[in-house]
């Protein structure tokens, strides 16, 4: 069976990642061993299992300087729209909606 392409890197997946490396490597230069860094990406498949692609690529890019990931809290929300007579809505449009992981990231 002929090997599966892997995935190619968007832009915005790839500048995100190059932002989450530069600042592992500043966390490195200032001596630190412990790194925290919250990920944000719009949750486009809520109502099915599978790869967070743009979350793989960041965690990767600190991972390549040498970082282990050592726990990670999830959650998520909505994102405010605007408001209707006064009241702050919320919209149900998928793309409204964003999953934040925060990462600690250690170093030997």
């Amino acid at each position: 069976m002929p090997a599966k392409k892997k995935p190619r890197q968007g832009p915005i997946n790839k500048v995100k990642a190059e932002v989450a490396a530069e600042a592992a490597q500043h966390a490195i230069d200032a001596g630190r061993h412990v790194l925290v860094y919250k990920f944000i990406e719009a949750d486009q498949g809520r109502s099915s299992t599978g790869p967070m692609t743009g979350m793989n690529d960041q965690i990767e890019a600190i991972e390549a300087l040498g970082w282990t990931l050592d726990k990670m809290s999830v959650t998520q929300s909505e994102v405010l729209t605007g408001s209707i007579t006064g009241f702050t809505k919320y919209a149900s449009h998928p793309m409204n909606e964003r999953i934040a992981l925060v990462c600690i990231f250690r170093r030997s």
